[in-house]
């Protein structure tokens, strides 16, 4: 049976499977293989691999020296991998132990096992969750700790204080490779850095703000972590309080709140510079997807600023019907 790979020129084949190694987007349950002047890497989510990269379907061996969960279940569980802790969401409290037990068992790395317990809540946008499954590491780390790596970046979160999605890494590289040496940027809700760090990477002066004080501290950790500190600023509190303090300062903006991003339009105003680009983000429905941020972005630059909306991007399917997008906007006073 074909699986989803990645299909490459021998030459750029390390390149390759580095860079979706980067993105965690490698499939460990079959090998990579070599066919003629190609090469097949296996990857675990198709829809997360970088649209400029020929995804096909390829019969890649199992690997032979390796177990998955589902040898020890006789079915597929849904599971999402964040380094060495592995998410379920299974509701019967008895399926999730038995899920769990077959993660344990199987040859998959894992430090945690964890289990939904709640949906997204509060300002923070965290969630709870139970823990099934903590082995001891050697390290302090809390049980919900984990670290991500992503594009060459490494991240320290804790899962149970922080929001985070792994799913977005594909779009965070997107907006990051457009980013120029010396620019200013300005992340109004930055959680760990996932923008801010490459960002600063990249050669930029960034800053990132969020509510969530555990977010800050974590994206402060992260800028030591990847030898960004002295680019890299994060502040605690409200960006609406935050933003006078950088009039007019930004050349790029991120505002990754979907349903909520438009309430901070005004503040977005404030920071922009004279030549701004403008990432919104949005959840609509998928009869106008782009529509009504378009139209709350003009009504709050305009006239002000000449608008462009230079690309409108879907992200994901985020419910049925409802679709994560982004706008992409270049705003010039």
């Amino acid at each position: 049976m074909g699986v989803s790979c990645v299909r490459v020129g021998r030459e750029a084949g390390e390149e390759i499977r580095q860079r979706l190694a980067d993105a965690d987007l490698v499939a460990e349950s079959h090998d990579i293989v070599v066919a003629d002047d190609s090469i097949y890497i296996p990857v675990t989510d198709p829809a997360a691999v970088p649209t400029d990269l020929d995804v096909v379907e390829y019969d890649a061996p199992l690997r032979e020296s390796q177990t998955m969960p589902a040898d020890h279940l006789g079915f597929d569980p849904t599971y999402e991998r964040i380094g060495e802790v592995i998410l379920i969401d299974e509701d019967d409290s008895e399926r999730a132990t038995t899920v769990a037990d077959a993660i344990v068992e199987s040859d998959l790395p894992v430090r945690t096992v964890l289990n939904r317990a709640s949906k997204v809540k509060g300002e923070t946008r965290v969630r709870d969750w139970e823990v099934l499954t903590a082995l001891d590491d050697g390290t302090e780390r809390r049980p919900t700790e984990v670290v991500h790596r992503e594009y060459g970046c490494e991240f320290l979160l804790d899962l149970d204080a922080v929001y985070f999605s792994p799913r977005l890494a594909t779009e965070r590289h997107r907006v990051v490779e457009q980013v120029d040496d010396g620019e200013r940027t300005f992340d109004m809700f930055a959680g760990v850095g996932p923008f801010v760090i490459p960002f600063a990477r990249g050669g930029a002066t960034a800053v990132g703000v969020d509510i969530n004080a555990a977010a800050i501290e974590y994206l402060r950790e992260n800028a030591r972590r990847n030898t960004v500190e002295e680019h890299v600023t994060g502040i605690h509190g409200d960006v609406r309080e935050v933003a006078t303090n950088y009039t007019d300062w930004a050349d790029r903006i991120v505002m990754n709140l979907p349903h909520s991003a438009g309430d901070f339009l005004d503040a977005a105003l404030t920071i922009a510079g004279d030549g701004c680009t403008l990432h919104y983000y949005d959840i609509q429905h998928d009869d106008d997807p782009f529509g009504p941020g378009e139209r709350a972005i003009r009504a709050a630059f305009e006239p002000d600023y000449d608008v462009t909306v230079q690309n409108r991007h879907t992200v994901r399917s985020y419910a049925p019907h409802e679709l994560n997008v982004v706008l992409d906007v270049r705003l010039t006073r």
